[in-house]
């Protein structure tokens, strides 16, 4: 590595007392060592649980359903075979550190992958080892639900726990020294803080210049002077990590600094200047053979897609099934109040922004569509006595399951909006056509958090989109389910459906 290049480091300098926590050295390495005990707290918190849970749910099973008394203490060394094995899967899955950076439905989920996984292992060893001839069945499944429960439960607190205490700065996951211009480091700095990062010290890019008396070994070269300086402050802080905030004009020289600070054994980040932003949705990704920088992927793996699918038509079977007298009442009731079909179809935007027909029961004595759309709102005289409640209870909709069996529509997804209101605030919102990544839905999570019926105001379809981006970038079959929960028990569902 050629360090020769480096000549002239500026003295190491701190950042605007609002901006970097310089003075919290110590008191930042007691808020690491106590994120270090509350994460090793959380596992064995969890071990003790895992075995506590499996032993009992063996116990009772055998007094309540089979109605004998087991030998009670047989079951210890399987219960604690059974947490060993979920201690070692999530150290090994690095789980219990990634509560700091994933979201709550996503940490659940890889605890009940890890259980999933555990009884895996958990079955294979006592066959192996021939000790399963007298372990029934029943007994296992048993144990399975018991700890699942136990892991999301656990880990449910814990995360709520935990993340607060972290974006209110009571504890510190991470402590982190800047290289790079003063001005970026104060941004990069207020915008990591809210995650826990402090910062704990700055100091200014080194400039290279081109040295043409470099040796051809550029391994044997050792690093000038001012480099070791900069390793040498750097010692002392033990930052958990070091993040070179790199400018244009620094490109040719961040490799050699890079290794330089390889020297440290802290982790070395290099993040482009002015594209955070770009960084933050992007992953570094094997492609052929290259490696490329993915910014935005599919929303849903064709795998998913299949999963998704599948719920789609199950749900929408059941639920075709479930509310058949209302495919009966409904049409004869909208007959009688009115005028006009029971049932109408409307043209809107469905997955990769292709048209798509709708299908409702009519609430209305109009039936607009396409330029003619006129969106409803409240007090609207063309809505009629009946089509009220029908908008109101979400009756309305029940129609689109339809939709869903055909496949043109999910269950759960972003709402479709008429076309005129697409092509309008598609002009005005840049990220809105990503809304149609993935198929429509009856519900959606913009819904069920009270944003729904008129837009009369731009941000009120900016805060719309961003609640469907967020349930598009953060998409799982348990957030699907807790969706379709809320949209029968949550009170915001039900906002301004009129």
């Amino acid at each position: 590595m050629n360090y020769a290049s480096f000549t002239n480091l500026p003295a190491s300098t701190k950042l605007p007392a609002h901006a970097v926590d310089g003075g919290r050295a110590i008191e930042g390495g007691v808020g690491r060592s106590r994120l270090t005990a509350l994460l090793v707290l959380a596992a064995g918190t969890e071990f003790l649980l895992v075995a506590g849970s499996a032993y009992f749910a063996a116990v009772l099973y055998h007094r309540v359903v089979l109605l004998g008394s087991p030998d009670s203490a047989r079951y210890i060394p399987e219960s604690f075979l059974i947490s060993t094995l979920a201690l070692l899967v999530s150290i090994g899955l690095r789980q219990y550190s990634r509560i700091l950076t994933q979201p709550r439905h996503v940490f659940l989920w890889s605890g009940a992958s890890s259980v999933l996984l555990v009884f895996s292992f958990f079955v294979s060893t006592i066959f192996v080892l021939k000790i399963s001839g007298d372990y029934s069945r029943a007994t296992v499944i048993v144990q399975a639900g018991c700890v699942l429960l136990t892991v999301l439960c656990t880990r449910a607190i814990w995360f709520s726990v935990l993340q607060p205490a972290i974006a209110s700065g009571l504890i510190d996951a991470r402590r982190v020294i800047l290289i790079g211009d003063p001005a970026h480091c104060l941004q990069f700095s207020a915008r990591a803080k809210g995650t826990g990062i402090r910062t704990i010290r700055s100091f200014d890019f080194p400039r290279a210049r081109a040295d043409s008396s470099v040796p051809a070994n550029l391994d044997a070269v050792q690093a000038p002077p001012d480099v070791r300086q900069l390793l040498a402050d750097c010692r002392p802080l033990r930052a958990d990590d070091v993040v070179i905030l790199l400018s244009e004009s620094d490109v040719g020289s961040a490799l050699a600094l890079a290794g330089a600070l390889s020297d440290l054994p802290i982790d070395v980040h290099v993040v482009p200047v002015g594209s955070i932003d770009l960084m933050a949705v992007s992953r570094i990704t094997q492609f052929g053979n290259m490696v490329t920088m993915r910014i935005f992927q599919s929303p849903l793996t064709p795998f998913n897609r299949a999963i998704k699918r599948g719920v789609d038509i199950v749900v929408a079977s059941a639920g075709l099934v479930v509310t058949s007298l209302l495919f009966v009442i409904v049409p004869l009731a909208i007959k009688l109040e009115s005028r006009g079909p029971a049932f109408f179809r409307q043209t809107r935007h469905g997955y990769n922004n292709e048209p798509i027909r709708v299908l409702k029961f009519r609430s209305m004595t109009v039936m607009e569509d396409g330029d003619n759309f006129k969106p409803v709102t409240r007090h609207d005289p063309r809505v009629t006595r009946l089509g009220r409640l029908l908008r109101q209870t979400n009756v309305d909709e029940l129609p689109q399951l339809f939709n869903v069996l055909a496949g043109s529509m999910s269950i759960v997804g972003p709402r479709p909006h008429a076309t005129s209101q697409n092509e309008l605030f598609n002009e005005l919102i840049s990220s809105f056509s990503r809304r149609h990544n993935v198929k429509p839905g009856i519900t959606g999570w913009a819904q069920v958090n009270g944003y729904r019926g008129d837009v009369d105001t731009l941000e009120k379809m900016q805060r719309r989109v961003e609640h469907d981006l967020y349930y598009i970038d953060n998409w799982s079959l348990i957030f699907d389910l807790k969706i379709i929960v809320m949209t029968f028990f949550s009170k915001k569902a039900y906002w301004n459906a009129f």
